[in-house]
């Protein structure tokens, strides 16, 4: 084998055991059998975008999934008055795990505010992994639940940051 061919494959490795280690820490994938894990840490792919890339605009129906390993993303909504900030995301936050799930329609934009590296999966490959394991679909959905369940329940408490005509129409929980 060639050198270049080795530090492939050490680079591979490495880049898989990364992966692995990050999805023990989220929520997402902590509770998967290290089995799975392993499938799962082969499947994310590592995707740099730079400044004013799109990771995904609204209205995509793209069925990805973004944790983000560096850097800053801003979501934004466009409507007929002009587009505005809804909040920023930074490293370790796990973004677009609902469209793993099935068809869904962006209701927003993310992009790149800086330099970014962000581990993606895809819904074809979620989709395989969970036909591979299909006892994992519950797991899946507690923690979808969970995960539901609890921002709300921030939403609900930050009572500062909440109008009252807008504390009327949250109750995700309630679908």
């Amino acid at each position: 084998m060639n050198s270049s061919m080795e530090k492939r494959q050490v680079s591979d490795t490495s880049e898989f055991q990364q992966n692995l280690e990050i999805l023990r820490q989220m929520d997402f994938f902590s509770a998967l059998s290290l089995q799975a894990l392993k499938v799962f840490a082969y499947l994310f792919t590592r995707e740099v975008f730079k400044p004013g890339d799109y990771l995904f605009h609204q209205d995509d129906n793209d069925g990805n999934a973004f944790h983000i390993l560096s850097g800053i993303a801003e979501v934004a909504r466009k409507d007929e008055s002009g587009e505005f900030c809804l909040g920023k995301y930074g490293e370790g936050e796990f973004l677009g795990g609902l469209a793993l799930l099935g068809d869904m329609r962006r209701l927003f934009s993310l992009k790149a505010l800086t330099d970014m590296t962000c581990l993606v999966m895809t819904r074809e490959k979620f989709t395989k992994a969970i036909e591979q394991f299909p006892d994992l679909m519950p797991r899946v959905l507690e923690t979808m639940v969970d995960r539901i369940r609890s921002w709300e329940e921030r939403l609900f408490l930050d009572k500062d940051g909440l109008c009252d005509a807008c504390r009327k129409k949250v109750g995700v929980s309630l679908i």
